[in-house]
């Protein structure tokens, strides 16, 4: 039988695809944020994603009622997607979509300084000057000392600390199920989390409201499965620097609904976090594959 990752422009072009989708996610959160708290806004985002997902678990004939593997790392992962989805929105209410998601893809930069102490990963001097360049393009952006700083810009950043962690997380559960079901998992969670905080800034939605809801979620869900469908068919490291692509249709989504678009400082923090966190990837991958190859046998050590 053909292998699937043989066909890697499918891979890629379903991660695209999915890359149109999340940001279309957004954009519905943060017209929702005008008439609706973001907790709320928040925990919709869950409930749906996850009603969305059960025709998906039904069709691949997972079970999905069962107490998951490793319970208390599920836990953790759900929380840590939970407050970057909260952070992001946070943000994207008074800010563009594209400068905060900027600061959202500071995660890789965030893993490589933590990883080494939560899972045993190497860090060396070439990623931690990679982090510091990094660090300075989130300068670039934020722009703190001049009049255009908004300090509700700050959620993002945080989102893209806690998103790290939930990266982290996800790694150590890559082996404990489906990359279905743990996305189901992670969407109870946030609802588990959510619940006890949404009563307090509950609004019934009117119908307008409701359906935006259902929609974020679904989109959340058709992203979220496009990337899973993704990494069938292509590897890790032939989809990463497709993850970037997200700015691209931020960016053009924000100019066609709210008529925005970066200004030159936030092009130039892009390529400089961009470029560092694909190279701080790029540079696991290949102290990984090194790794490999030295417990196989193929690389005499010296």
């Amino acid at each position: 039988m053909k292998n699937r990752k043989n066909n890697p422009l499918i891979g890629m072009a379903l991660m695209m695809l999915a890359m149109v989708f999340v940001p279309v996610l957004d954009l519905f959160a943060k017209l929702l944020a005008v008439d609706y708290a973001v907790i709320q806004v928040t925990w919709a985002r869950f409930v749906f994603h996850g009603l969305w997902l059960l025709p998906l678990l039904a069709w691949k004939g997972v079970v999905w009622w069962r107490m998951p593997n490793q319970p208390v790392f599920q836990l953790l992962r759900s929380l840590m997607l939970t407050i970057t989805t909260v952070a992001f929105f946070y943000a994207i209410k008074d800010n563009p979509i594209p400068t905060a998601l900027t600061l959202l893809f500071v995660s890789p930069l965030i893993v490589a300084i933590f990883a080494p102490v939560l899972l045993g990963e190497s860090f060396d001097i070439a990623r931690g000057i990679a982090v510091v360049l990094g660090f300075l393009g989130v300068l670039v952006v934020l722009r703190p000392t001049t009049d255009s700083f908004s300090p509700t810009i700050l959620w993002a950043l945080l989102a893209g600390i806690s998103y790290a962690f939930y990266i982290m997380f996800t790694r150590k559960l890559s082996a404990s199920g489906p990359p279905l079901l743990t996305l189901f998992y992670t969407a109870i969670g946030g609802v588990l989390v959510l619940t006890p905080l949404v009563g307090s800034v509950w609004q019934t939605p009117n119908l307008t409201g409701l359906v935006m809801m259902a929609s974020m979620g679904l989109f959340a869900a058709i992203g979220h499965f496009l990337i899973i469908m993704a990494c069938e068919y292509a590897t890790a490291s032939q989809l990463s620097p497709f993850n970037y692509f997200e700015i691209v249709a931020a960016t053009a989504i924000s100019y066609f609904a709210f008529d925005f678009f970066p200004d030159v400082y936030v092009w130039v923090g892009i390529a400089i976090i961009c470029t560092s966190g694909a190279y701080v990837s790029w540079r696991e991958l290949q102290l990984s594959k090194k790794a490999r190859a030295i417990h196989d046998g193929r690389i005499d050590i010296v």
